[in-house]
């Protein structure tokens, strides 16, 4: 099974989807396998990350965001604003893809894991996400 889910994103940041993956399962053709998920941009990324205490996530984008910063004198690549070169680097420094097993149609993640879209550009809208389960 595939299925594109369009994730709504109000900017940069780590946005939680693992919340969307759940009903993917419930109809998934297996009990158990592994789910696959690919980001459609070359902007944003995924992110297996803590999803209890929502400072280690600022503290992440705080620390990407210092190191790949906007306005760089080495960019030629700005026809679409200051923050459009430094999110393909990001992207490139991160994942487009993940793959997570599942079992009794639940993502075997840990306890305190959690799967985001990491959006780097400032805009809001939505991307869109591929996602593969047998």
């Amino acid at each position: 099974m595939i299925e594109i889910l369009d994730i709504p994103v109000r900017g940069q940041g780590l946005h939680p989807i693992t919340d969307r993956l759940a009903p993917l399962l419930a109809r998934a053709g297996a009990d158990e396998g592994l789910c696959t998920l690919f980001i459609r941009h070359t902007s944003a990324s995924l992110l297996i990350q803590e999803n209890y205490d929502d400072s280690a996530r600022v503290d992440l984008e705080n620390w990407l965001n210092r190191l790949v910063p906007e306005n760089d004198p080495l960019y030629s690549h700005t026809l679409e604003g200051p923050d459009d070169m430094p999110a393909h680097i990001k992207a490139a420094l991160t994942a487009t893809q993940l793959s997570i097993p599942y079992r009794d149609r639940a993502l075997l993640l840990g306890t305190w894991q959690g799967v985001y879209l990491w959006e780097h550009r400032h805009h809001a809208g939505a991307r869109q996400v591929v996602a593969h389960l047998p």
